[in-house]
């Protein structure tokens, strides 16, 4: 019990760590909070502060979401405990406890997560944003479309109950954090990918 509340704890704390926060401030950039979205994730680092900056960010994103669960598969075989620690590196990113719990949308810590539980379900997750970018050259609606079929994936290639209630919670939670870019999508008013107007 207390291994699995440390796993747990260990991964919202982890996931509480900013990657656009920190990259930009170690690279002399401002913080992303403060300007275009004032969202810190990677679209708005690759806007203000260049692909360096957003590579970073984005890499340090995924893998606070993959670390926590890889190291809980080590530690258990419980699949409602790996959930779990997978749902609280999410929550860390959305809402950090060292930036006062001002988050970004959590599109790569979701898709660190979900490669971390199954590989099959992590390259499904990111085919689906390729196509749907591919197509309609748009981050947001890429990241809405993935959101929306998590579940499905997750009950395709895992078929357990924890990781389809975590999935479902995972991606209310994202489209949630999409609302504004729902709005924009409905109105016409969505940039295409690297637009000012668009934030993922």
């Amino acid at each position: 019990m207390l291994t699995d509340a440390i796993l747990v704890i260990g991964a919202y704390l982890l996931g509480s760590i900013s990657s656009a926060i920190i990259v930009c401030k170690i690279m002399g950039q401002p913080d992303p909070r403060t300007l275009g979205s004032n969202n810190p994730g990677a679209t708005n680092v690759l806007r203000y502060a260049g692909k360096k900056a957003a590579a970073f960010t984005l890499s340090g994103d995924v893998l606070k979401g993959l670390t926590p669960v890889l190291i809980a598969t080590l530690f258990s075989s419980d699949a409602r405990i790996i959930a779990a620690v997978a749902f609280a590196a999410f929550i860390g990113h959305l809402y950090p406890l060292f930036f006062g719990f001002r988050g970004g949308k959590g599109v790569a810590t979701a898709f660190g997560v979900l490669l971390g539980l199954s590989w099959l379900v992590g390259l499904a997750v990111l085919a689906t944003w390729l196509v749907v970018a591919r197509l309609f050259h748009t981050s947001s609606l890429s990241a809405i479309a993935a959101s929306l079929l998590t579940p499905l994936y997750l009950w395709l290639f895992m078929a357990q109950p924890a990781y389809l209630v975590m999935g479902l919670a995972m991606s209310t939670l994202l489209i949630w954090r999409h609302r504004s870019n729902i709005r924009n999508l409905i109105r016409g008013e969505e940039g295409g990918i690297g637009n000012d107007a668009e934030d993922e």
